[in-house]
């Protein structure tokens, strides 16, 4: 039987020069922890690494010890700088091979576009050992070996292959979210999401100030696996600002 109040989680390694350059910017890290946040599991860290080995395996490494599970984006096409799948290699001990199910897939998905090259063939290479992440956009699978999963940099891609997964991750459950809105300064009111934070176990209140239409104000998330928690917090936070002459805005301003 699964310990529902255990949190489970994961990390997630963006690998790509052009990350890191600004030409690109990154979509999936948003989606990964969406998506993670269905099944149950909190994204808790994020690391953006360039197309460079011991970077890929030092990352790989830190964050698949003290996280449940690693995802990795980029880094798996059919260029000389797609790396990915040889640093989780060697950062799991293992050879890289040509899994024989990638090799038939994109045989067939490049039947009718020019055959399979050398450099189409690299998408086929895997970590010894791995299985497949099913891909039903343009062929090239992603891989998952142990608790790393290595998917594709293009979000639609990406999109696809989380599509896949789903249901198959344990995890615990899922995070729900509500927010409170309140034109009023965050330091004015410090003591009170503190005090009201530590009221309730298991939750956790984020402030989002922002200045709009020459006023300060702030829109607090509260954050607990717990519907009944999240609804008492948020009665209480309420009651705290209209206490103190502030007018809560239901559903954030």
């Amino acid at each position: 039987m699964t310990d529902e109040s255990r949190i489970w989680t994961a990390a997630l390694v963006v690998v790509g020069d052009e990350i890191l350059s600004g030409r690109t910017q990154d979509k999936n890290i948003a989606q990964v922890a969406t998506w993670l946040g269905v099944q149950g599991i909190r994204l808790r860290e994020v690391r953006v690494v360039p197309d460079d080995m011991a970077a890929i395996v030092e990352a790989v490494n830190t964050l698949r010890v003290r996280n449940d599970y690693l995802f990795t984006t980029g880094g798996i096409g059919p260029t000389h700088d797609d790396i990915t799948v040889d640093a989780v290699a060697e950062a799991l001990g293992v050879e890289v091979v040509i899994h024989p199910k990638a090799r038939a897939i994109l045989e067939s998905y490049y039947a009718s576009r020019g055959g399979l090259n050398d450099a189409r063939l690299r998408m086929a290479r895997v970590p010894d050992g791995a299985d497949l992440i099913e891909n039903r956009v343009s062929g090239a699978p992603g891989i998952r070996v142990g608790n790393v999963f290595l998917m594709a940099g293009v979000p639609g891609i990406t999109a696809q292959m989380l599509d896949g997964l789903t249901g198959q991750l344990e995890g615990g459950l899922p995070l729900l979210s509500t927010t409170v809105g309140c034109w009023v300064a965050e330091s004015e009111i410090a003591d009170l999401l503190r005090e009201t934070e530590q009221a309730f176990e298991g939750v956790q209140i984020g402030s989002y100030p922002f200045f709009r239409e020459g006023k300060t104000g702030a829109n607090f998330v509260i954050r607990s696996v717990s519907e009944s928690q999240l609804k008492a917090c948020a009665h209480k936070l309420e009651e705290g600002l209209a206490e103190i002459g502030r007018f809560p805005v239901t559903g954030g301003i």
